[in-house]
């Protein structure tokens, strides 16, 4: 089967300050930003890595490395907003 798109789930360490991805698209994907707009460009280059150590480019799940696949970043932070009593 082959997969339309690539999900990674980002949430965001206070601690730390910086976004924390994983996906349970591509297996052993952990990786960390500062900020959203670097997490993705680290997702660039990473996703093809892995899935290419994953061996999904020899089993016909990918047709091709270079072919482009859609990768939503699904990101979550918490706040706190004060009520008015």
């Amino acid at each position: 089967m082959r997969k339309v798109s690539i999900v990674v789930n980002a949430t965001w360490d206070a601690e730390a300050k910086v976004w924390v991805a994983t996906s349970d698209d591509v297996l052993g994907l952990v990786a960390e930003a500062p900020t959203t707009e670097t997490l993705i460009k680290k997702l660039q280059i990473l996703i093809p890595e892995l899935l290419e150590l994953n061996g999904l480019a020899d089993d016909g799940s990918i047709d091709d490395l270079l072919a482009e696949v859609p990768l939503i970043v699904i990101s979550e932070t918490m706040s706190k907003v004060r009520l008015r009593a």
